[in-house]
């Protein structure tokens, strides 16, 4: 029944959008994670990917939370000569995580997922009033 596959496409995204919110609240949590010693590496922000993959017991295509990865590029680096991690010139590289591309892709979460529990609401009151009229 085609109503059953949109319940499992809508759980099935709304499963990838909790990944992605894990994500994001492990970036922001670590937003201030340093290294203990001086050169030591700080916290690295992590991404996601999306993948899409084949339920075959519906047969329909479906997205899951791929696989973790890091984003590159240099550390910021501030001046703080007295933090355990300071190197010999004063300065402590700090993780690469800018708060407002974590809160937006929080936001961007948030909507797809509550989009997708939408589309749950409704198919599920479609299924009840089918079996309310197969009832009567």
């Amino acid at each position: 029944m085609d109503l059953d596959r949109a319940l499992n496409v809508s759980a099935a995204g709304m499963a990838a959008q909790s990944a992605r919110l894990r994500v994001v609240a492990e970036n922001l949590a670590n937003r201030d994670s340093t290294g203990t010693t001086p050169g030591a590496d700080p916290y690295r922000r992590k991404t996601l990917t999306f993948e899409r993959t084949l339920d075959r017991a519906t047969g329909v295509e479906t997205v899951r939370a791929g696989r973790t990865g890091t984003a590159p590029g240099e550390f910021p680096e501030h001046y703080d000569p007295h933090h355990p991690a300071a190197d010999a010139r004063g300065y402590v590289r700090t993780p690469n995580v800018d708060s407002l591309i974590e809160v937006m892709d929080m936001r961007e979460a948030q909507r797809s997922y509550s989009a997708n529990l939408s589309v749950l609401e409704t198919t599920r009151g479609m299924l009840m009033r089918t079996i309310e009229a197969l009832r009567s």
